[in-house]
């Protein structure tokens, strides 16, 4: 697969999602999770007119663009201008809410002063390989391409006027297709319909459907082709109506900060628009099934500059769920604990470091302590916002599985007095360390950052440990008097409190001894370097470990501007990053800025960084991880869950700050 780095745009339904670049041109569709399975190699559409070459839709060096999303939906509009034949396209793409379809509506307008003669191309080829080999199939009106497990269908309410099932590089550029064959061993096959001649000032339309098919559900291989036929028949206006009236509606519904129709709220109409465009995005990033939440649309499946990002990182959605309680999405957040949560946790309580959004564990390269840790603290912040006891309930014995494991972690990390008998498994442990063998690794002190790229002791991840103990007392706070009755469940309750306090108090010595410079009386991230890192704002928030007036924390914020503030006003992720070059400020380091500033008081550091981030926004309203320092323009992977998520925190906070004064 060839590297398409941005996905300026994504639309979708609950199993469908469809990305593009700003030009109109299909990048990637997902079905029937928002992480598995990508189709796309290539999907591009073109035009023959009167005797030309073909001309891409997405890509001619007489075209001119504009895109822009109906207003309040994930509909995408695309209008492209040819200035050589002087002929105008608005493409509008948008998935079905009940059916597993993408519909693709071409207008064409002749503004030239000759007839012209209108013949349009479909290429698609599809990812491959040996044990999921993808084929081709003419039909009247279209194109199945189909493997053993799906079938990729490609259709119009026109009938064909030419194909070619194999060697389509040999033959697009002519913009003939010309095939003997109807069906054949290629995922790389193109299709034409005619369009007829538009003379000058006259309109005509495509309506082109792409519909994705579980080939398991299909109980004999008719069906699809009747399926096809029904579908060509779809009203896209209808259509078009409906789907626009879902997402305003969904809008509408998860407006949880009353921004929208607030004719007291004085946001800029960038800021506004970020602001919609988030509660569209969340819903195309969920599992509808599984509640998991990918971090965004794939970017990097070659992996030339990352791990990928398209998984489901448990800390990185505690942040997430944060944001979608304060969007009156309170359901997707319980699914996300009670559902995702649960399947995906191991049996000794941790959390691995990432997942598929089905639930199944996803490639990893290390244990991070913090992403067990986060998932009880976003527990019972749900719990603040819902009040809902029964959800406490539900994911008591989650919360202290995962509490057992910290505890391990801790006694490992402090060296706690053990048991007699425990020097007996210390010796074997030493046995085991000694010929090479890290059995028991899950058990020590070590864990990679919340960054994923240094491994040790880490104050991100300790203070998501202290939240979580903080958090496990109150859980049992409030369900205490459900057990009244249960005297061996009050002994355990008591006696995990007593092992709490006494945590919370060693976290907080560890941290005095290790992780405080005393020279300058700045915090430090780890206890290998004194880098200054933005998570060292974790210790103020989320997980309030201190308070943002302590003078460390002063002295800590004061370096973070000496050395993470970029000319351009934004924020490093941490001192001498190499990731992506380093130089890039990040959306998420420069709201965490914003929401310390709003902790303090300060409006005015808050706005300013809050409206840095809404100035290096995309045209469509997306946050970017990263931001080009000399363009101010989005630099890698935009639609960011976290980014969008500390965006929706931010605007929270800072309403309510201006409502306490």
């Amino acid at each position: 697969m060839s590297n398409k780095i941005f996905n300026d745009a994504i639309i979708g339904n609950k199993n469908i999602k469809a990305t593009f670049s700003k030009k109109g041109e299909l990048l990637r569709t997902y079905y029937p999770n928002v992480d598995f399975k990508q189709f796309i190699d290539i999907f591009h559409t073109g035009l023959k007119i009167n005797d030309s070459a073909i001309i891409y839709l997405h890509e001619d060096i007489n075209n001119r663009y504009f895109q822009h999303y109906t207003e309040n939906t994930n509909i995408l509009n695309t209008e492209i201008e040819n200035m050589y034949f002087n002929i105008n396209i608005t493409q509008t793409d948008l998935v079905s809410i009940k059916e597993n379809l993408i519909i693709k509506k071409y207008t064409f307008a002749n503004n030239n002063k000759i007839d012209l003669n209108l013949n349009f191309i479909v290429r698609s080829k599809l990812l491959t390989n040996a044990n999921n080999m993808f084929s081709g199939k003419i039909i009247s009106n279209g194109l199945i391409q189909y493997s053993h497990d799906y079938s990729w269908c490609i259709f119009s309410n026109k009938k064909i006027i030419g194909h070619r099932i194999n060697n389509v590089e040999d033959c697009i550029r002519g913009a003939i297709l010309e095939d003997k064959d109807y069906i054949g061993m290629s995922a790389d096959s193109a299709i034409s319909y005619d369009l007829g001649t538009l003379k000058p000032g006259e309109q005509t339309e495509l309506d082109l459907f792409i519909y994705i098919k579980e080939n398991k559900e299909l109980k004999k291989q008719s069906e699809l082709e009747e399926k096809i036929e029904e579908l060509s028949k779809t009203d896209v206006r209808k259509e078009f109506i409906n789907t626009k009236k879902y997402w305003k509606n969904y809008l509408e519904k998860h407006d949880g900060l009353n921004l929208l129709n607030n004719e007291n709220v004085n946001m800029s109409e960038k800021a506004l628009e970020i602001y919609k465009r988030s509660i569209l995005l969340f819903p195309l990033l969920q599992n509808d099934e599984t509640g998991g939440i990918a971090s965004a649309i794939e970017v990097d499946e070659n992996m030339a500059h990352s791990g990928r990002y398209s998984y489901c990182w448990p800390r990185d959605s505690v942040f997430i769920t944060k944001a979608l309680d304060e969007l009156n999405m309170t359901k997707e957040t319980e699914k996300f604990y009670e559902n995702f949560c649960k399947i995906t946790q191991s049996a000794s309580g941790m959390w691995e470091q990432r997942f598929y959004t089905d639930g199944k564990i996803a490639p990893c390269w290390g244990y991070q302590i913090d992403e067990t840790a986060s998932v009880i603290y976003g527990i019972y912040e749900h719990y603040k916002k819902t009040k809902n006891q029964k959800f406490l309930e539900t994911n008591l014995k989650m919360c202290e599985n995962a509490i057992n494991f910290l505890f391990k972690y801790l006694e490992n990390l402090f060296d706690e007095e053990k048991e007699e008998e425990d020097l007996v498994k210390k010796e074997i442990l030493k046995e085991v360390k000694e010929q090479g063998r890290e059995s028991d690794k899950l058990y020590k002190h070590l864990s990679y950052d919340l960054w994923e790229m240094n491994e040790g002791v880490h104050l991100y991840s300790l203070a998501s440990i202290y939240a979580a103990l903080n958090a496990m007392k109150n859980i049992y706070k409030c369900l205490k008097s459900k057990y009244e009755n249960n005297r061996l469940k009050l002994e355990q309750i008591n006696k995990t409190n007593i092992k709490i306090d006494k945590e919370l108090e060693n976290i907080k010595n560890y941290i005095s001894t290790n992780m405080v410079n005393e020279n300058t009386k700045t915090l430090k991230r780890n206890i290998k370097d004194d880098k200054t890192d933005i998570s060292l704002l974790g210790v103020v928030y989320p997980f309030e470990v201190f308070s943002q007036n302590e003078k460390k924390v002063q002295n800590t914020v004061e370096k973070i501007n000496l050395t993470l503030l970029t000319y351009s006003r934004g924020y490093l992720r941490f001192e001498d990053d190499t990731y992506m070059g380093g130089k890039n400020p990040w959306s998420i380091s420069t709201l965490w800025m914003a929401i310390y500033y709003i902790k303090s008081g300060d409006k005015v550091k808050a706005k300013e960084c809050l409206n840095f981030v809404i100035n290096t926004s995309s045209d469509l309203g997306f946050l970017a991880e990263q931001i080009d320092n000399n363009t101010m323009k989005p630099n890698w992977v935009i639609g960011l869950a976290w980014a969008h998520a500390m965006y929706i925190i931010v605007l929270k906070l800072l309403n309510d700050l201006s409502q306490s004064k």
